[in-house]
């Protein structure tokens, strides 16, 4: 957890017991940790209940290409009776050149109706694909904190790539492929039954034989394939991982490791692949032994039925065809379920993406998003106070807890340090305030506000936050900078470079403030990112500046220049810092001391060396050897 650096196993002091677990009322501000997961597997009812959700919104286009498919099997179905009355004519003598044009024109019909049912569907599985991407990416990109930190991205990346690709085919074709496909095969067998019934009796009997071993396959490829699913989750997963640390990767000499991992993921997703391909062929298969089986059956028992005089050629071979063109609904049948079963274990892993406890934050629009930035801005008129009330605090509830009963004060405007030993639970304080995490017992207040009262746009769009490792994304040097505030005008874009002295390293891009600062800013220094992120947060003028161990790598050159832009920032917003450089600190107008979860002393610099022995101690130790 990014969170959790200061928050390392504290030790409880002895003169206050460790708080007791949250109530019922306490613990509901946020989920608990041990949640069980929710299930891999669901009924096949559920199933298809958030497939149909899905499909909902193209139901209409869904039922006129099923309308389509259907013309298209009728015209098939016509195709023996016709050659029945063909072989019948000719018997007779009669012409038969008029019944060839019309049903030549009526095979062409069926073709263009089904291909335009067949793009519909096509179209329509495109649609609802995107839309799957849509919700899965809007919802996950406002998960809570906890839970993004207690699951892989690279597995939650590949819900919203690969998985939502399989339901491409099960929301549409499956679904269609069992209606049309069931609907034609009753009709062919209703057909077949009126031109023969023992024919008939023939048939299913070895179909039903065979189809048997069809039904006790399609669970072996639905766990097959749900566990092809998952190794393709690892493998997104160790790549994230690989190349979100790239450097460390190849400094470590862990290329070949790295790869293995990799490769450990593929085998076990080939494997998985094709054991379902196997019980996928093994399925179809069957469905062509069965025809084939079954017209030796008929042709045996058709053709002495023949010369018993019991039945005539004509119905001998329009049965013959009947019996191949089951080959089209049978298919479409085995087809629909394989392909359910290998999208039923999408469907579950979409849901459980889904069923992650997001945000109480709305999506909006751009002109709602500025809004709320604004609002948040002008939300008291002026810098923010902060102000921490017995508060108590655990990551999760197997985990000690971080904070015992902190309380402080901070009034509005002024620079605010927090020092302390690490696992004091300095972070954590800011994690608290930007609600990143949720308080077990206590307030966290902001304006004399308990945060979990503030809308939580607006909350945030009064603050701003820089990280410890002062993270910059992939793009350029511009995107990184309105990241946080992207109508900010090109005169506050240079107001802010010069105050945290950017503008001379603008001035040495090739490119300016278009130059790819690289993944994770790679093309750029420790000390660059960490201006290039303060930079972001002053550009939003907050009314709360967050600021974890921002300067940390930074030269004592720049370092003093952004100890004056702090300095100045504080005039007209309430900045907290947490910081390990005595220069730093003894900026602050006030110094909060945290220990073991617990506040242990507040007061100026010279104040507190001379009355708190621990900190005298840092500033004697720590502080002083770090400036």
């Amino acid at each position: 957890m990014p969170a959790q650096q200061d928050a390392a196993t504290p030790t409880t002091p002895p003169a206050r017991p460790t708080p007791p677990a949250p109530s019922s009322s306490s613990a509901g501000r946020g989920r608990p940790a041990d949640v069980p997961e929710q299930p891999t597997k669901l009924p096949a009812r559920e199933t298809w209940a958030i497939l149909y959700a899905h499909i909902r919104p193209h139901r209409w286009t869904i039922a006129l290409a099923g309308l389509f498919a259907l013309f298209g099997a009728a015209t098939g179905l016509v195709q023996p009776l016709a050659a029945k009355e063909l072989v019948n004519r000719l018997g007779d003598g009669e012409s038969i050149a008029g019944m060839l044009i019309a049903l030549s024109l009526l095979v062409v019909l069926g073709t263009v109706i089904d291909a335009l049912g067949a793009y519909l569907l096509e179209r329509t599985a495109e649609s609802v694909v995107l839309a799957a991407r849509r919700r899965l990416v809007g919802r996950l990109l406002r998960l809570r904190l906890p839970e993004i930190e207690r699951t892989q991205p690279g597995d939650l990346m590949s819900r919203v790539t690969s998985d939502t690709t399989l339901l491409r085919s099960v929301a549409t074709e499956s679904l269609v492929g069992v209606v049309t496909g069931g609907l034609t095969l009753v009709a062919t067998i209703v057909l077949m039954g009126l031109m023969d019934p023992l024919l008939l009796l023939v048939t299913l009997g070895v179909m039903t034989l065979i189809g048997s071993a069809v039904g006790l396959v399609m669970p072996r490829i639905a766990r097959a394939s749900k566990a092809a699913q998952e190794a393709v989750g690892a493998i997104a997963t160790v790549l994230e991982r690989t190349f979100g640390a790239f450097r460390t990767v190849k400094a470590s000499g862990a290329e070949d490791r790295e790869n293995a991992a990799v490769d450990a993921a593929a085998q076990d997703a080939w494997r998985h692949g094709v054991r379902a391909a196997k019980w996928q062929a093994l399925a179809w298969s069957s469905v062509g032994l069965a025809v084939q089986v079954s017209f030796l059956a008929v042709l045996g028992v058709g053709g002495a039925r023949v010369a018993s005089g019991a039945t005539d050629v004509g119905t001998l071979i329009a049965f013959l065809l009947f019996l191949f063109y089951l080959i089209d609904p049978v298919s479409r049948l085995v087809g629909a379920v394989s392909q359910y079963q290998v999208g039923a274990a999408a469907v579950a892993r979409i849901n459980e993406a889904e069923q992650l406890e997001t945000e109480d934050v709305p999506a909006t629009s751009a002109k709602a998003a500025r809004s709320a930035t604004e609002s948040g801005r002008a939300a008291g008129c002026g810098p923010a106070t902060v102000a921490f009330d017995e508060v108590t605090f655990r990551y999760r509830e197997d985990l000690p807890y971080v904070h015992h009963g902190v309380s402080f004060s901070v009034p509005s405007g002024g620079l605010t340090a927090f020092v302390g030993p690490s696992g004091a639970g300095k972070t954590t304080v800011f994690g608290l305030i930007e609600r990143f995490y949720e308080a077990t017992g206590g307030r966290v207040l902001v304006d004399g506000q308990d945060v979990m009262d503030w809308p939580l746009d607006q909350l945030r769009a009064s603050i701003g936050y820089v990280e410890q490792d002062a993270p910059v994304l992939a793009g350029t040097l511009r995107d990184n900078l309105l990241f946080a505030q992207p109508h900010a005008t090109e005169q506050d874009i240079q107001d802010t470079l010069v105050r945290t002295k950017l503008d001379g390293l603008v001035e040495q891009l090739p490119d300016g403030l278009e130059t790819v600062v690289g993944h994770r800013g790679s093309k750029l220094s420790g000390g660059e990112k960490q201006r290039v992120a303060i930079a972001r947060a002053l550009l939003r003028r907050p009314r709360l500046l967050l600021l974890d161990e921002a300067t940390s790598q930074l030269d004592a050159v720049n370092e003093m220049a952004l100890r004056d832009a702090i300095s100045e920032a504080a005039r007209e917003t309430t900045v907290l810092v947490v910081a390990h450089r005595l220069s730093t600190v003894t900026l602050a107008d006030r110094i909060v001391v945290m220990e073991a979860g617990l506040v242990r002393a507040v007061g100026t610099h010279d104040e507190l060396v001379a009355s708190d022995p621990l900190y005298g101690e840092l500033a004697a130790a720590q502080l002083l050897a770090t400036a």
